[in-house]
């Protein structure tokens, strides 16, 4: 059974034309694309309205938005931290065996764009594209605390549906745990992300002081110890690096 849509694909074809041969006109797009001049039409006016291309002068031709470049930008720079954050989780996981990961915020919703897996035949593993709410889990935790006050806005006046045993589902006690993320500079879950799961993870900073990502430790709760103060430095000694090779300087964040 196929789960993909089609029409998207299609629709995907010809921004994809627009944006390897832009200043082409609905004609020759549709004549590329191998589709109708009518449907090759609705797709652009769909596009357009949306801010992912735009139309050139009098003779409409295409070319990207705005909203493309905002997505080109966005992919770029993730492309490039998890390039760098390949050695920082290898050297995570060499130090503890347990799987590593580098989450980053897309709306209310962190996503998991790189992972380490841990050797032990019982192991935590997280598909990379995985989405999940961001109040729910360390990462997420971290990706709400450390970022824009707007979101965790959102947040905390939205709904907090419960994925796992100890998710937080109250609005008083999110808020307490993003304050208590921010001070230590880190954040620890049990169960509230998967059940039978312990996370630590902390904020990845680019040069400007954004959080631009999460890294972090994800082991089962078998295996945790009572005391995590040490996979904690592990974790933020981690961030701190990958923090300074995108240019982050100790109080510019």
């Amino acid at each position: 059974m196929s789960y993909t849509v089609d029409a998207l694909q299609d629709a995907l074809n010809v921004l994809k034309i627009v944006a390897h041969s832009p200043g082409l006109g609905v004609s020759e797009i549709a004549r590329r694309s191998g589709y109708t001049k009518a449907r090759t039409y609705r797709f652009l006016l769909t596009f357009e309205a949306a801010g992912f291309v735009q139309r050139q002068g009098d003779a409409a031709t295409y070319t990207l938005g705005p909203a493309a470049l905002v997505v080109g930008l966005a992919a770029q720079e993730q492309v490039g931290l998890t390039k760098l954050a390949e050695k920082h989780l290898d050297g995570l996981v060499r130090k503890y065996n347990e799987t590593a990961g580098l989450l980053v915020r897309d709306g209310l919703e962190s996503v998991t764009v790189a992972q380490r897996s841990s050797s032990h035949e019982v192991r935590v593993q997280a598909a990379v594209g995985r989405r999940r709410p961001l109040h729910a889990g360390a990462s997420g935790k971290v990706l709400l605390a450390f970022g824009p006050e707007e979101v965790q806005g959102q947040v905390l006046e939205g709904p907090l549906p419960k994925l796992a045993p100890q998710t937080i589902t109250s609005k008083t006690k999110l808020g307490k745990e993003l304050k208590r993320t921010q001070e230590q500079g880190y954040a620890v879950s049990v169960s509230e992300g998967a059940a039978d799961v312990v996370a630590v993870a902390a904020p990845v900073f680019d040069g400007s002081g954004l959080a631009v990502a999460s890294i972090g430790l994800t082991l089962p709760t078998s295996r945790a110890p009572d005391d995590l103060s040490a996979i904690a430095r592990g974790v933020c000694d981690a961030a701190r690096q990958l923090s300074a090779e995108l240019g982050w300087r100790e109080g510019n964040g």
